[in-house]
């Protein structure tokens, strides 16, 4: 029993230890590469459509629905108490400065994360990847850089997107439901989020896009094994990417509420 329990931990350790040298090794050749010729703009245009525009109607959704459920939770609930005037705050602040950029991300690490470690995997098992290099192309610059790029700039517009529409969301069900009105409710929002407070959610972003590009990059290009493998790495992609923005989300939180105070 103990023999398998430590057989156990030590294999996770060793896998941990492998994923997280083999992302440092993709991120320093990105690194090192984004600044060499040739570069390829019309393909991170490309990647911006295919990882932005086309999650529009998801995040859009996810979005609308958060900011009515929230207004209706917080609506009914601080009813009993004579706080309902409090609920445009209250929805306001927690979608722009956390749920909105962490849905928006996991949206995004289901969709993009899967759909770029299946594209890359089945590049890498069908030896599309090794034809690239055999051209004197690298792989880096052709398929990580770009993706990487696009999720980077598209993922931090797709939060301002859905922070908008949830806040909308939000005063919908404030107006219909709740009896609040809708200046009322726009006053209030925009007296409560600062500037602060939306760049604190917009920063976050930039990190969550990492882990979703650069994660499903680096389980595509070492996805082995057939068909068979790219369904596993595209689990393991969006499984990994998913606890990395819930995790570093906290760490994030609290980074930034340190750096307010000394500022």
């Amino acid at each position: 029993m103990i023999a398998n329990l430590t057989n156990t931990a030590g294999n996770l350790a060793l896998q941990l230890l492998r994923f997280v040298g083999g992302m440092t090794m993709l991120a320093r050749e990105m690194w090192y590469s984004i600044w060499l010729r040739p570069f390829y703009p019309f393909l991170i245009i490309e990647q911006m459509y295919q990882i932005g525009v086309r999650s529009l109607s998801l995040v859009a959704a996810t979005a609308l629905s958060t900011g009515m459920v929230m207004a209706l939770q917080f609506g009914y609930g601080l009813q009993k108490f004579g706080g309902k005037l409090y609920v445009p705050k209250v929805v306001a602040l927690s979608l722009i400065r956390e749920l909105g950029p962490v849905f928006t991300s996991l949206m995004l690490a289901g969709r993009v994360g899967a759909g770029i470690t299946a594209e890359i995997g089945s590049m890498n098992v069908t030896q599309q990847i090794d034809a690239i290099r055999a051209l004197g192309t690298s792989p880096i610059k052709k398929i990580v850089i770009p993706r990487v790029l696009a999720c980077l700039i598209v993922l931090p517009l797709l939060t301002v997107l859905a922070n908008f529409i949830g806040v909308l969301g939000g005063m919908f069900i404030g107006m219909s439901e709740l009896g609040i009105d809708a200046q009322f409710f726009y006053q209030k929002a925009a007296y409560t989020v600062t500037l602060t407070d939306f760049s604190v959610g917009i920063a976050k972003t930039f990190f969550f896009a990492g882990f979703i590009s650069i994660v499903g990059c680096y389980f595509g290009m070492n996805t082995t094994g057939g068909t068979q493998g790219v369904g596993i790495a595209t689990t393991k992609s969006v499984v990994t990417a998913s606890i990395l923005i819930v995790i570093s989300d906290f760490f994030l939180t609290k980074f930034f509420w340190i750096l307010e105070r000394w500022l």
